[in-house]
């Protein structure tokens, strides 16, 4: 009993005795950062930790500071604005030092990969010249060595031909690999830190995946810690540590991101977790079955679309840009075209509106052949078929009043008498949830939602049958996007419109469709039900489209971390 209790005595004096275990100091740590520009308050007191080699997601909509709290990181603001509070990397209060002593980190320590790299890089300069530059941060003297480590950087992060790359100009490469350019200029110095500003917001559904498998595999194999800056709660889910949710420059809430994700304690979290479509799927089946059972079962199909064929000459070569597609839309329904770019969707939507005359095949708008009719005839046509384009940014003009932008279908086709055309716009403005007072303003004095919205009606306003949606809200996020398809289901239910959608984002459709074709190098490679397709697909391109859809962290493929591979180092170039 004795030694019994001597044994007890030696063991609670070695716990007593034991050194307390070091906390682990993060890599950067935010502390009560506020940022204005002016006299306006965009950050407020916003803090969290990133350990070394995690990562952490800002989430949140335009406008709620993720990318105003990058460029704080990052000493990037804008001329008058003004950042307080502490961001601490390594130790350094990156906010209190010198630029002298700034300037060495970005870049070297803290890599930045921007969210357009159309506009992050000189369209006249080649590949090879900015990423040499981007290498003199390595401080290798020797410009044969700082090649080779480029070279091997762009086969890193999986670009096929590293040279050609290197000796290409920016419009020489797709949207994909002018990301994982910057991308590999982003990670040539080895930082600690990387921050990635919606990296994938443009890119088609695989290779938004690609990209993200890339960074994951980066973050993983180089020990880096990453900052991901998103819109979309289910990528974030899928590929960080820890959250922080932000609305209006405010931490809404924050914490690992299974906890996040499983359970969100805002309602501004639960809003954002509803908004997103690949969480979502049956969101609007109610309303969808609604307008579908609106029409009779026996109507002729209202767009018909019969081995169609379209070619260009490139440079002295014949390209097939669409290669004998058919497919019909039944009225009062909304047919998809999904694929990667380059897959023949756009050719498919100029000939259906007429902007492109086929090489062989037919098209019917409603009974009526397109190919083979004069200008004027088709402004007839025009008059029921009308389209919504990708970026209400660009697709509105800025110096016209909303009530200008929304009449001025009508004041072309001459429709009605002055009053008539004021209250058909009122209507139009009605019929999308835009308020009247809406009516003087112009583009610019509008948010990204309003401005589809005024798209949308202007579309409206003729009351055409058919609507064509080019990625009408590829350029918007995820909770305006779920307001603008609640507006287009709405309004197909109450109308009975008839719409084709083209689009990259799967999870998208599959919320809005009731048919889909699928497009691979001008081909139709699958057609059918939206439950048909995407409940058990057939073509092995389909399969990989929807194998690429973020499910969140309850997709058990994508919980698994990368297996490690061997690195690059300056000594096994040399």
């Amino acid at each position: 009993m004795a030694s019994q209790d001597r044994l007890s005595a030696a063991l609670i004096h070695a716990i007593t005795v034991a050194p307390a275990p070091q906390p682990v100091t993060p890599l950067l740590r935010v502390d009560n950062l506020s940022v204005s520009y002016g006299r306006q308050d965009v950050v407020h007191d916003v803090g969290f930790e990133l350990g070394r080699g995690k990562s952490l997601a800002l989430i949140g909509e335009s406008g709620s500071g993720k990318s105003t709290i990058a460029r704080a990181i990052l000493r990037l603001l804008p001329s008058g604005a003004t950042a307080s509070g502490a961001v601490r990397f390594g130790g350094d209060n990156l906010l209190a030092l010198p630029e002298r002593r700034f300037r060495p980190l970005r870049g070297r320590q803290i890599g930045f990969v921007p969210q357009d790299p159309g506009n992050a890089l000189n369209p006249v300069r080649t590949i090879g010249a900015q990423a040499m530059e981007a290498a003199e941060l390595t401080d290798e003297p020797n410009a044969a060595i700082r090649k080779a480590l480029i070279l091997e950087t762009f086969a890193q992060v999986g670009l096929d031909n590293p040279q050609r790359v290197f000796s290409s100009y920016p419009h020489q490469l797709s949207g994909g690999m002018l990301q994982r350019v910057l991308i590999g200029l982003a990670v040539l110095p080895r930082p600690a830190l990387l921050v990635a500003d919606e990296p994938t917001s443009a890119l088609d559904v695989t290779i938004q995946k690609r990209i993200l498998d890339l960074l994951s595999r980066l973050q993983h194999d180089l020990n880096i810690s990453l900052l991901l800056i998103t819109h979309d709660l289910a990528i974030a889910s899928e590929r960080t540590d820890s959250l922080v949710v932000l609305k209006n420059g405010v931490v809404q809430e924050a914490g690992k991101t299974s906890s996040v994700f499983s359970s969100p304690a805002s309602a501004y979290a639960r809003k954002l977790h509803a908004d997103v479509p690949a969480l979502n799927p049956d969101r609007y089946a109610r309303l969808r079955e609604t307008g579908l059972r609106l029409r009779s079962a026996d109507e002729a199909p209202k767009i018909e679309v019969n081995a169609v064929r379209k070619s260009f000459t490139v440079d002295g070569r014949t390209l097939t840009a669409v290669n004998d597609i058919s497919f019909a839309v039944a009225p009062g329904t909304t047919h998809a075209l999904v694929g990667e770019s380059g897959s023949g969707k756009t050719t498919t939507i100029r000939l259906l509106l007429g902007l492109e005359e086929p090489d062989a095949g037919e098209i019917s708008v409603a009974g009526e052949r397109l190919s083979g009719r004069s200008h004027a005839s088709l402004r007839a046509v025009w008059r029921h078929l009308q389209l919504v384009y990708q970026n209400p940014f660009t697709s509105l003009d800025p110096t016209w009043t909303v009530e200008h932008l929304v009449g001025e279908p009508l004041d072309r086709f001459k429709v009605g008498t002055p009053k008539e055309r004021a209250e058909r716009v009122r209507e139009a403005l009605a019929n999308v949830g835009l308020a009247e007072h809406l009516l003087t303003r112009k583009p610019g004095a509008l948010s990204g939602g309003q401005r589809q919205r005024v798209a949308i009606a202007r579309a409206l306003v003729l009351k055409p049958d058919v609507i064509v949606l080019d990625e009408p809200t590829s350029a918007l996020d995820v909770s305006v996007q779920a307001d603008i398809v609640e507006v287009l289901l709405s309004l197909q239910a109450k109308l009975g419109l008839t719409y084709v959608f083209v689009s990259h984002d799967l999870a998208l459709v599959r919320q809005l469709a009731h048919t889909v074709s699928v497009m691979q190098r001008g081909s139709i490679v699958e057609h059918g039900s939206v439950a048909d397709i995407f409940g058990n697909p057939q073509h092995p391109y389909t399969a990989t489209l929807l194998e690429s859809i973020p499910a969140g962290i309850t997709n058990p493929a994508n919980t698994t971390q990368p297996k490690p591979r061997e690195v690059f180092r300056k000594e096994q170039i040399a």
